[in-house]
């Protein structure tokens, strides 16, 4: 069933019926965009085909690799660039493959690139649907005002829109969506000779093929890798499940995730007489897939050639974005630094590289272990501190995904939602340096002797347990607690913190929802 559902979505627009879900599609006067579509080169002999593109563009060369975190609204932007991500991806109110969040308008667009750009962090774009006929003009009107409000990518998906992108918002960058599917080093090296500067590799790949790709492909041309967050049961997330059962086509961002259901059979002459599949009287959840953590090994995907690592996690609260983003890039210096690219500073010692060997220009295609560079580099030592983020907040179970097939991700068969080991008590609104007290937005109840942690930027948690007498109400009134939610209060606190710091608790009971 699986197989036919990831066959099927390549022909949904032939099978299912055009009904514009979401935001209404905004009208084009077609006079206004030309209709044509540029001519590609023609395509090299058959026998040329698994050699490397002969020439190549020069844009420019990656320093780091980047960690790219999730926004689905403009305050999770400004966390994601606070707590040090490269570039954050986002949505507009229409095309982007997540209608959950509340997404972001143009002036969201234009003042989060702003609030970005002066930090210096980029932020991306999705267009990446597949789109029906009736969408296709809105599609490129839209693209011509997303050219103007200084956002630095567009990541696509249908070749259509990716054309007409490259010729309305020619100063835009184009990335190709994981949607696409891309395995292997012929299509990036296509999409590459289209215009793309970057390739989301498909989530089925293990490393060496990652490591294939980054071979046989150019330089400048970017490999962007999922590290973080939920994984589809469907071949890249092409699934037409939730279309067929609920009328929600997952291919516009609008997936019902029926893939977590609990699932039961009936037997035909017993009907209302419900069997579970497996021994789980609560039923089961056949497609229930774990979530990815590559976090413990990012050595291992850098040194295979990703130049982006991607947090999933557009419908995410922004503590979660702050915490895995403040995980990951602290992972990532780590990297830097004990393969010695970088100081402890930050400060560049030699130029950053991955352990990939690429095909020369016109050779044939190194694969396997012919592309990986003899020797063994020493695994990267995290701190436990960055190791344990990831279950400080909702997840499902972890895995690696495929990145190493002899332990392959698998599924919860026995129950669905998240674990929540932890949740968020307060935020922090200022820190008074000469009262050692901190002020904060109350979110749960904060008690005396309760341990918490502030989350900031760059450093390990700040641990303390709450002293006893300490409580304040806005009005400077001393009460017992923090027991009033959406409140401020003020209480003790022997370390500066900073503001929009997250104040978390570990959770009484472990619960099974989302963050």
């Amino acid at each position: 069933m699986a197989g036919l559902l990831c066959y099927a979505v390549m022909n949904e627009q032939m099978t299912t019926k055009q009904t514009t879900q979401g935001c209404a599609s905004p009208q084009t006067n077609p006079q206004a965009i030309p209709q044509t579509i540029p001519q590609t080169a023609s395509s090299q002999a058959a026998e040329q085909a698994d050699r490397m593109p002969t020439t190549t563009t020069s844009r420019h060369t990656r320093r780091r690799p980047e960690v790219l975190a999730p926004a689905g609204n403009l305050r999770s932007l400004k966390t994601a660039v606070d707590f040090g991500a490269d570039a954050v991806y986002c949505g507009g109110k229409a095309f982007g493959m997540r209608s959950a969040p509340k997404n972001f308008t143009l002036d969201d667009f234009e003042e989060g690139a702003r609030y970005a750009h002066e930090r210096g962090a980029r932020v991306y774009v999705t267009c990446n649907i597949l789109p029906h006929n009736d969408e296709v003009a809105a599609m490129r009107e839209y693209l011509g005002q997303l050219a103007e409000v200084g956002v630095d990518a567009l990541i696509v998906t249908d070749i259509g829109i990716m054309l007409d992108a490259r010729r309305i918002a020619p100063k835009l960058e184009l990335h190709v969506s994981t949607q696409a599917g891309v395995t292997n080093y012929g299509a990036a090296n296509a999409l590459y000779e289209l215009g793309a500067k970057r390739v989301v590799l498909a989530r089925e790949l293990d490393l060496a093929a990652v490591r294939d790709i980054r071979a046989n492909t150019p330089p400048d041309l970017d490999i962007e890798c999922f590290v973080h967050g939920s994984m589809c049961m469907a071949f890249s997330g092409r699934c037409l499940l939730s279309n067929y059962l609920t009328g929600r086509s997952g291919n516009h961002g609008d997936c019902a995730q029926p893939c977590r259901w609990k699932y039961h059979v009936v037997e035909e002459k017993r009907p209302g007489r419900f069997f579970p599949v497996e021994e789980n009287s609560e039923g089961t959840f056949l497609f229930n897939s774990q979530d990815m953590n590559m976090l413990g090994h990012l050595d291992d995907l850098i040194d295979a050639g990703a130049t982006s690592l991607k947090i999933e996690g557009r419908a995410k609260s922004a503590y979660y974005v702050a915490a895995v983003t403040n995980a990951y890039k602290t992972a990532v210096d780590a990297y830097m630094v004990q393969r010695g690219f970088e100081d402890e500073h930050g400060n560049a010692l030699r130029p950053f590289t991955d352990r990939v060997r690429r095909t020369p220009a016109g050779e044939p295609a190194l694969l396997g272990d012919a592309a990986r560079l003899p020797g063994d580099a020493p695994h990267v030592q995290l701190p436990q501190w960055v190791l344990d983020e990831p279950y400080k907040v909702s997840h499902r179970e972890y895995s690696t995904g495929f990145y190493y097939p002899e332990h392959p991700v698998g599924q919860n068969t026995d129950r669905g939602g998240y674990f929540r080991d932890w949740i968020v008590v307060g935020e922090v609104i200022s820190y008074d340096a000469s009262t050692h007290r901190v002020t904060l937005m109350s979110r749960n109840k904060i008690e005396a002797g309760q341990d918490i942690e502030f989350l900031m930027p760059g450093r390990e948690p700040l641990r303390m347990t709450v002293p006893a007498g300490g409580f304040l109400d806005a009005d400077g009134h001393w009460v017992e607690s923090v027991n009033n939610p959406a409140h401020v209060f003020s209480m003790p606190c022997p370390e500066p913190v900073t503001r929009n710091a997250a104040i978390r608790t570990r959770a009484r009971n472990r619960t099974l929802k989302a963050e």
